[in-house]
């Protein structure tokens, strides 16, 4: 099919979100400095701090408007500068990573913290059982030999997209290196087959940790067709929102979100004043217990007693990195050496409404994952060593796949070929989504019987309907008869063009994938997002 290509803007990666009963349109920017206004860049989690702020806002006059992003993107965004007028003030779960970054610190002016809630393991009573830790006292190390052994599995976030997994992974890292202090580069290498041994039994992985929560949940019920998944590692204010998990906190101890709310430094009087007030009301006694009660996260004020879920008053805290040498080369060795490796088929409409700049587009994406993109997001998003990667181009039918796997060794030469094949993809003709699809799970199923321990997915680019081959029900029925190890295997499908969003969504659904939207901002970014869920 050929339709007219209207340009697609290439917009900011995050999301807006309207807080104090405002709505907020997510394609315009938050705009000027006003008095009473705080414009706050933060992690998407906070989103369960709205009715709080709402209640701020008629208590102090200042009315919070929320920005949402990724860890490491809105360190990216202080770091280059692009927060200092677009915002106030930031607020994530921890501030202990962008101070590590050149000129990080100097970005920041007054930190307070508002709440904290430890990165711990939850796992069901039965499973407690059989692992003999009813009691509850088991260290980090005891949990690695187990997770080496499959005596149990659990999902985790990406710790290049979310703050939960780069807090586990400092964490368990700490405390298998064990020397009390903050962890150097050169500990790692020593420590590596431990971590290996610890994310042997990671089966599910996100890129936020309300994602990997509801995925956790609908394997449980059955809505999700992959397999279940005993437990997780998350903030101990979700794991308590859970019903089923008993909370693990490891005697050698966590890693803390503190959650400070930080003004910037480039911020003008009247958002310190702003600040000053919502922060001072915060941390009221009363807010402090309405906080602990509504989102399950520890209150700051000390005069605030624990209530009875949070089981280990006060867990010790682990050591954090103290350069950014040590987590650049933690973070590159679990994607490169320590978790299991990742293969995913990509499936891509070559059809002829492609053609022009939605192609050019598409073929941008697929190239900036080789290795070109030198941003702090860009390096810990870029196609890893052992990562094993399938391009299938498709128009009225799929074309011949292209298969590349990273070598440790020397990485070029996958990458050189990658940036080839993407270069060489031309548009023309109908679109074959759904028998796409279908060929896309036939390859999994041929390369995983020979090297089955991956991580398996598929994306898939369209911008249009399908117009050729089977159709969605053919393609559901299909899914149900894949092999017991590819079930599970999520379709994440890229909203974009003339393309259907119910299709996309059903697609999704049926495969416990998750739809990403292409038209409000370019395909490199979207491609960088999926890059968390792999």
């Amino acid at each position: 099919m050929r339709t007219r290509f209207i340009a697609l803007a290439a917009v900011l990666t995050m999301a807006l979100a309207g807080c104090s009963g405002e709505a907020t349109d997510p394609k315009q920017p938050l705009g000027q400095p006003k008095a009473g206004v705080l414009r706050v860049l933060a992690g998407s989690e906070l989103a369960d701090m709205q009715p709080i702020l709402d209640e701020a806002a008629k208590a102090t006059g200042v009315q919070v408007k929320f920005t949402f992003s990724g860890t490491l993107e809105g360190a990216q965004t202080v770091v280059d500068g692009k927060a200092d007028s677009a915002y106030d003030a930031i607020w994530f779960s921890s501030n202990r990573y962008l101070t590590l970054l050149p000129g990080g610190a100097k970005k920041l002016g007054t930190q307070t913290k508002i709440m904290s809630s430890p990165v711990v393991l939850g796992l069901p009573n039965s499973v407690l059982q059989q692992l003999g830790w009813q009691d509850g006292k088991v260290t980090w190390s005891q949990i690695a030999e187990a997770a080496g052994q499959h005596r149990f599995t659990y999902g985790m976030t990406d710790p290049s997209a979310s703050n939960s997994g780069f807090s586990a992974l400092v964490g368990v890292a700490a405390a298998l290196a064990g020397s009390g202090s903050a962890l150097t580069a050169d500990q790692i290498t020593a420590i590596t087959p431990q971590l290996k041994q610890f994310f042997a039994a990671q089966t599910l992985s996100a890129g936020s940790s309300g994602w990997l929560t509801d995925a956790y949940q609908k394997r449980a019920s059955g809505a999700d067709p992959g397999p279940k998944v005993d437990g997780l590692i998350n903030y101990e204010s979700v794991l308590l929102g859970l019903q089923g998990l008993t909370v693990i906190h490891p005697s050698d101890g966590v890693v803390t979100a503190d959650y400070p709310l930080t003004l910037l430094a480039a911020a003008n009087s009247d958002a310190r004043d702003s600040f000053q007030r919502l922060t001072d009301h915060l941390r009221t006694p009363d807010v402090q217990r309405q906080i602990m009660a509504t989102t399950h996260r520890r209150p700051i004020a000390p005069q605030v007693p624990l209530a009875k879920e949070f089981t280990d008053a006060s867990p010790v805290e682990l050591p954090f990195p103290g350069t950014e040498q040590a987590v650049d080369t933690l973070v590159s060795a679990y994607f490169d050496k320590i978790r299991r490796p990742s293969r995913t088929v990509y499936v891509l409409d070559t059809s002829g409404s492609m053609e022009g700049d939605r192609l050019a587009g598409l073929k941008a994406a697929l190239i900036g994952l080789t290795g070109v993109d030198n941003s702090l997001v860009g390096r810990y998003r870029q196609f890893h060593a052992r990562e094993q990667v399938t391009l299938l181009p498709f128009s009225g039918a799929p074309a011949a796949p292209v298969t590349i796997t990273v070598d440790p060794a020397d990485r070029q030469p996958a990458l050189d070929q990658i940036k080839r094949t993407a270069d060489g993809l031309v548009a023309d003709g109908d679109t074959a989504i759904f028998t796409s699809l279908e060929t896309a799970y036939q390859l999994l199923a041929q390369q995983s019987d020979s090297d089955p321990d991956r991580f398996t997915s598929i994306v898939l680019m369209t911008d249009g309907e399908n117009t050729s081959g089977v159709g969605l029900d053919d393609f559901k029925r299909f899914v149900g008869t894949v092999p017991d190890r590819l079930r599970g295997t999520p379709v994440f499908p890229v909203l974009f063009g003339e393309g259907s969003q119910d299709d996309m969504t059903a697609i999704a659904t049926a495969t416990g994938g998750k739809v990403f939207d292409g038209r409000s901002q370019s395909l490199a970014d979207v491609f960088k997002d999926i890059r968390g869920y792999q």
